[in-house]
């Protein structure tokens, strides 16, 4: 499905953040429940073939999202959220790691840090996500494992998930 709406992907190396910009068709309501429901971010969170399933999902400020990744073959691979700051339907922030599946940090890979703001435009909703790393070089690692094809993926299949509704 090849869509036309706004996806804008750029990495400031000097800031080592990568930031993405998205459009929806579909309203806010529905874009911040597809980002904070772990019913909803199951469906999307992983680029195709892969499927995301969530053990905890808690989220308030302090609170936790604990998930998998699990490819094709069974392979999990999981990441835990931080919710460090919510505004309703406005933002919020979350440090993202990656993790055993009891929660306990893998040692060769820092945080990556995102800062999601959501607005709405007419039948539009706009998503602008900075991930930020706390080097360039982690930030580079992420870029060659494929964030960016991953990413725009799972975007693709949450616009499945509003065109459906």
């Amino acid at each position: 499905m090849k869509t036309d709406l706004l996806m804008n992907f750029s990495v400031d190396k000097e800031n080592k953040s990568v930031n993405v910009k998205r459009q929806f068709n579909a309203p806010l309501s529905h874009v911040w429940s597809a980002w904070t429901e772990a019913e909803i971010l199951d469906k999307w969170w992983a680029p195709a073939p892969f499927k995301s399933k969530t053990t905890i999902m808690e989220f308030k400020e302090g609170g936790k999202r604990l998930y998998a990744m699990v490819g094709p073959d069974g392979t999990e691979r999981w990441s835990y959220f931080e919710y460090s700051s919510i505004s309703p339907k406005t933002n919020f922030k979350h440090s993202a790691t990656f993790c055993d599946a009891e929660g306990k940090p893998n040692s060769e890979f820092g945080s990556s840090y995102w800062d999601i703001t959501f607005s709405e435009n007419g039948d539009a909703t706009f998503v602008d996500i900075n991930i930020t790393r706390d080097s360039f070089e982690e930030l580079q690692k992420i870029i060659e494992m494929g964030f960016k094809e991953g990413f725009t993926a799972a975007m693709e299949s949450l616009d499945k998930i509003f065109a459906e509704k």
